[in-house]
């Protein structure tokens, strides 16, 4: 079965025994390895999850950033610290614009408040869009007006990863193909690589590019049979009414 802790842990001893450097979004900012990962995390539900898969890298010496967003169901405050103590970056998972349907002025002010809060608990220097895939708003048109290094910012992926060097693979839609169904986490890349499943991954991790960013949603990964066919139904329909009615075709 896909989608499951077993088969990240496979994925992740495949790429290890490949030789790559795992680096967090910072230390790849400030000197990129030749032949790196950055493990991103987007914490959108189920916290507990990314916790799992911090333990998991952790025991295996690898590091990688969980973005939290500022709602219930993400932000729980022993999580992030918990995964910060396992030396895992943090970042903010931000969706201002979608929460304030546009408003410029009251996004800025709820992403500095957020950020703050954020601070209190663990340092932040990235952060990282939230898709918000059934809003008309998109978050990163925040930065069309402000800019997030007045925050003390250093990066956001979508901004400051040259994709045309790095290769990009995401988990969105509970597939490792979704581009078709994905609103707004895309990127454009020179890659010509398409993977079906993580097995296909796993299979061809000796040629896979020397530079690579994944983003992972841990409430997608579940060795429970009940939680994993709950994600799997729940992101088939998902992904129908993001195709029907949402992507930009």
């Amino acid at each position: 079965m896909d989608f499951t802790l077993k088969k990240y842990i496979q994925l992740l001893d495949s790429l290890i025994e490949q030789g790559y450097t795992f680096q967090t979004f910072i230390e790849f900012l400030e000197k990129p390895q030749d032949k790196s990962i950055i493990l991103r995390h987007d914490v959108d539900l189920l916290p507990l999850n990314s916790l799992a898969f911090a333990k998991i890298q952790a025991e295996k010496d690898v590091k990688g950033v969980y973005y939290f967003r500022a709602v219930p169901e993400s932000w729980d405050e022993k999580v992030i610290t918990k995964i910060h103590a396992l030396g895992h970056e943090i970042g903010y998972h931000y969706e201002n614009l979608t929460t304030f349907k546009g408003n410029m002025e009251n996004g800025i002010r709820d992403f500095e408040k957020n950020l703050q809060l954020l601070r209190k608990l663990v340092p932040v220097s990235t952060i990282c869009m939230h898709g918000s895939p059934m809003s008309k708003y998109d978050s990163k048109d925040l930065w069309k007006k402000y800019d997030y290094r007045e925050f003390n910012i250093i990066g956001e992926p979508y901004f400051d990863i040259d994709f045309s060097d790095v290769f990009y693979l995401t988990d969105t839609g509970r597939k490792w193909d979704g581009d078709k169904v994905s609103v707004r986490d895309k990127v454009n890349s020179s890659f010509d690589l398409t993977f079906n499943s993580t097995d296909e991954i796993i299979d061809n991790s000796f040629s896979l590019p020397n530079k690579i960013m994944f983003t992972f949603h841990p409430q997608r990964w579940n060795d429970s049979i009940f939680m994993w066919t709950k994600e799997l139904i729940f992101q088939n329909i998902k992904n129908v009414v993001k195709k029907y009615f949402f992507v930009q075709n």
